[in-house]
């Protein structure tokens, strides 16, 4: 077994938070792991920190700790202002190296998981990649991080106790952030970041954003399933006229009827909107897990003892092929008579 860069015995009693930068704020999912990590650690007993790395953002610190950190690391440098793996992965290394935490998270985003695969091979420690649930083992101060395989079908409890830090990525939406106490402080701790300009591999001459969709911040969800046949026009349309976003289980996705990146569950996207309204859904427990902290949850199914029942605080035993053009046609009306 390849030894890590330090081993467990020489780490600190601190769990560490790459907080991510996204436009002008914090990504939400370091907000998410902030309010999970301020959990952790009180059980604990440990130290909260997160890691910011930038070129002008020691501001920014005053924004971690108001949501639980008790300290920020900085890497301050001008060749920071952009996220580039190199660049990063150097000056994490450089902090690492220095604070020796015992556990490090990081968000399951595209620059969260880039970056957490380098630090894993340059530490030669673990990496639990998309994680659902976070566990810290108290008594030997060992991370355990629920994982999903077969499609969801199986949950997995994995370990890397001989290995530091112990690192996992956690999927967006899965915990929920604390309400910010601006009272809160915290301790700056400024790494002097040793970077030159042949550190960074690439340089950004252009920037494309596309348009995508964040389920997780839908406040309403019109998800489908295996019943609606590919029906997924009537479901936008009733999105459209309830300010909501359309959501799918697997199958569907599956099939090509609806994009990837709209799949709810274990395996897609975790979401908590005030109202969740599913079609055509048996309710497979992974397909739950994406939905299950919604406000209300309203199920329709043609079969009675589909399992989604269970989990639905309203239940409608129909074709989900006559409930929906009627629903449609009922919002229009009222619509209609509102601007009459």
């Amino acid at each position: 077994m390849v030894a890590s860069q330090y081993a467990p015995s020489e780490a600190n009693k601190t769990l560490w938070v790459f907080l991510e930068i996204e436009g002008d704020d914090f990504a939400s999912v370091s907000l998410e792991l902030l309010a999970k990590g301020r959990d952790l650690a009180d059980r604990a007993g440990w130290t909260l920190c997160g890691l910011l790395l930038g070129s002008d953002v020691a501001d920014r610190a005053n924004q971690a700790y108001s949501y639980g950190a008790d300290e920020v690391w900085l890497c301050d440098h001008p060749l920071l202002g952009e996220f580039d793996v190199c660049g990063y992965s150097h000056a994490t290394m450089q902090a690492i190296k220095e604070g020796k935490p015992s556990v490090f998270l990081l968000g399951a985003t595209s620059n969260g998981r880039d970056l957490a695969g380098r630090l894993a091979v340059r530490l030669r420690t673990g990496l639990n990649a998309d994680c659902t649930d976070l566990i810290l083992d108290e008594d030997r101060g060992v991370l355990v991080s629920e994982v999903t395989g077969f499609g969801g079908g199986v949950i997995a409890l994995l370990e890397s106790a001989e290995h530091c830090p112990q690192m996992s990525t956690v999927r967006p939406g899965v915990f929920v952030p604390n309400k910010p106490d601006p009272s809160r402080l915290g301790e700056l701790v400024e790494i002097k970041v040793k970077l030159k300009e042949a550190d960074i591999r690439s340089r950004i001459v252009e920037r494309h954003v596309g348009k995508g969709v964040d389920l997780t911040q839908a406040p309403v969800l019109i998800c489908g399933g295996r019943g609606i046949d590919g029906d997924f026009e009537s479901l936008r349309e009733l999105a459209a006229l309830v300010d909501g976003e359309v959501g799918a289980t697997r199958p569907p996705v599956d099939e090509g009827h609806i994009e990837r990146e709209r799949q709810v569950g274990q395996t897609g996207v975790v979401c908590r909107p005030k109202v969740a309204l599913n079609f055509g859904i048996s309710g497979a427990f992974h397909f739950i897990v994406g939905i299950q902290d919604a406000e209300t949850i309203i199920a329709i199914n043609s079969d009675p003892k589909a399992p989604i029942f269970d989990h639905a605080d309203y239940c409608i035993v129909e074709d989900t092929h006559k409930i929906l053009p009627e629903l449609i046609k009922t919002l229009k009306r009222e619509r209609e008579s509102i601007h009459a």
